[in-house]
């Protein structure tokens, strides 16, 4: 069995929402873990699983952030972490992989399906062998209990129910 860990410097976990319906927030996590466990060398049985602290998590403005962690949104004191347990990574064509799993914020936890693009494998220049994804997919944030919202004056929805997830992910094979 390999296992294989995040390389978090080489690692990106992103998401983004529609403001106002107009435009995009992209906001990230900063601090997470990922391990993924195969028998087979093109990862096909992989197990995946992920966790992100959500106090790291970061829109790029301090104010926003608060809120973001306060309990409108991910209650941080009280859910300090969201988690991924992967139920099947299946080879779609080519390069392309559908990874199912169970995603869990604050107590809610839902099947979601993401879409992966396999990079491949390479050696790095310390001798490390890595596997690069591509991963996306969309998650409605209310089925997650992330229910806050508001209204403008002319009526407009403040934060979009849907978020788009975009990570790319890097993952050095443990000895």
């Amino acid at each position: 069995m390999a296992t294989y860990k995040i390389d978090a410097m080489h690692s990106d976990v992103t998401f983004k929402v529609k403001h106002l319906m107009i435009s995009t927030v992209t906001g990230s996590f900063t601090g997470f873990d990922a391990t993924l466990e195969a028998e087979q060398d093109d990862l096909s049985d992989a197990k995946i699983s992920f966790t992100a602290d959500i106090n790291t998590i970061s829109t790029g403005n301090e104010q926003r952030d608060g809120h973001l962690k306060s309990e409108d949104f991910f209650d941080a004191a009280k859910y300090p972490t969201l988690s991924f347990t992967s139920t099947s990574f299946t080879k779609v064509d080519g390069s392309d992989y559908e990874l199912a799993g169970d995603l869990t914020i604050k107590d809610v936890t839902k099947p979601v399906v993401l879409a992966v693009e396999y990079g491949g494998t390479m050696t790095d220049f310390y001798g490390q062998f890595k596997a690069g994804f591509d991963i996306s997919g969309k998650i409605s944030r209310s089925e997650f209990g992330l229910t806050w919202s508001a209204v403008t004056e002319a009526g407009g929805v403040v934060v979009s129910d849907e978020v788009k997830l975009n990570f790319s992910i890097q993952m050095v094979k443990q000895a």
